[in-house]
């Protein structure tokens, strides 16, 4: 079968949605498909076009056996509404165009976040009558004024009722949570055509390991109880609860709070951190995907933080699933919802409640001086990552794909 994406972000970015579509499809060309990815120049977060590339019309390469087609866009940082805009409406056009250029796919397939990729897949699907598969990853304009970016206002509006247009039209909608496909089936949507898709972690990258010495010298934490925040500092995650809490546990000096990735707050939060003297805070730059395992090894406990919003009930963020794999114990600060249900039931961590510094600063001394606890939870945690294996997401997605193109009866 020969599969189009349509992804903004693709490796070597190493955010969620470039992990998810990389991964799997990496499986799906062991199997012996044909997958072709449309994306842009890499160059998230920072806005700045990585080493090797250049911001051109067209390039094409190919990642491990997948092949990638970059199209020029306007670049901009992850912060700010306006310019991350402009950004994401040149991918919609460039990419657009770049599909039009192309041998007929037997399926396109979007990928979100980021809206208007999903635009342009459509778009493509519909001119050149070919099958549309909308994967939802994140319930967009609803998560934009969930945290507070933009106000509800007409061009949500007029979004929204596109995005809806979308869902119909498609052959198949992929949601990666259940809470996705129940928020769907409300607005309207047919559960027949939805297929519900949790996001995963691949095995074989991750798993338990020494704790990198390299990296405990280099921030001084060889004696420490390392919790550790991997993954994107943005709106939606309301960091700044935790350098509260991490203030409250200056004189514990044994607790060290670690911050590694990028995105729109994460200046602020340094900024912060310096402001209070926080010495129990370090701060790691995005890390290449290749060294991910080494930061989570100095960790102690995974630390999953989201705003305090409804919204967030619905989501299911990947680093659950990275710190699985790593058998990491789960701390997890979010609405209640799938993501507290999954920790819960596989008994692989604590949920306590969003945006609540003392409940987190209590949390974490427990597990920091109860080592049964915390063994406890991280022998669960290791055992449920088989449940959410790359490789099995990317069985259930490719036939899904397959559905998609077969015809009506």
């Amino acid at each position: 079968m020969k599969t189009l994406f349509f992804s903004d972000n693709y490796p070597p970015e190493t955010n969620a949605a470039a992990t998810r579509v990389h991964e799997r499809a990496v499986y799906w060309v062991k199997w012996g498909h044909d997958v072709t990815v449309i994306t842009c120049v890499p160059n998230f977060p920072h806005g700045r076009v990585f080493d090797g590339y250049q911001n051109k019309w067209r390039q094409e390469e190919r990642i491990d056996g997948v092949r990638v087609i970059r199209v020029k866009t306007y670049i901009s940082a992850n912060r700010g509404v306006l310019r991350r805009t402009f950004d994401f409406l040149s991918f919609m056009f460039t990419g657009f165009w770049a599909g039009l250029g192309i041998e007929r796919p037997d399926v396109v397939v979007s990928t979100s976040p980021q809206f208007f990729a999903a635009v342009a897949a459509w778009l493509l699907s519909r001119v050149r009558s070919i099958p549309y598969v909308f994967e939802l990853g994140d319930l967009w304009p609803a998560s934009i004024s969930a945290v507070g970016a933009m106000k509800p206002n007409l061009a949500l509006r007029l979004i929204e009722k596109l995005e809806l247009k979308m869902y119909r039209d498609a052959a198949s909608v992929v949601a990666l949570t259940h809470a996705f496909k129940d928020n769907l089936v409300a607005r309207g949507i047919p559960a027949d055509k939805i297929h519900v898709v949790i996001n995963g972690v691949d095995l074989w990258r991750y798993g338990p390991r020494d704790r990198d010495p390299d990296l405990l010298q280099e921030l001084d934490v060889e004696n420490k109880f390392v919790i550790g925040y991997i993954g994107t500092h943005g709106m939606a995650h309301a960091l700044k609860n935790v350098l509260v809490a991490a203030e409250a546990l200056k004189s514990r000096e044994t607790i060290h709070f670690l911050f590694a990735g990028a995105g729109a707050e994460r200046d602020a939060l340094m900024k912060y951190a310096a402001e209070k003297q926080l010495k129990n805070v370090s701060f790691l730059p995005a890390q290449p995907k290749e060294r991910m395992p080494a930061v989570w090894s100095i960790c102690n406990l995974a630390l999953v933080h989201l705003k305090d919003t409804p919204a967030f009930a619905e989501v299911i963020p990947s680093k659950i699933f990275e710190a699985m794999g790593m058998g990491l114990p789960i701390l997890l600060a979010a609405p209640s919802g799938e993501a507290s249900d999954i920790v819960t039931t596989r008994e692989a961590g604590l949920c306590i409640p969003p945006e609540n510094p003392d409940a987190l600063a209590e949390a974490a001394t427990r597990l920091a001086s109860t080592p049964e606890l915390l063994k406890f939870l991280a022998s669960n945690s290791l055992k449920a990552a088989p449940f959410y294996s790359r490789e099995t997401q990317a069985r259930t997605m490719i036939d899904v794909l397959e559905l998609a193109t077969r015809p009506d009866p």
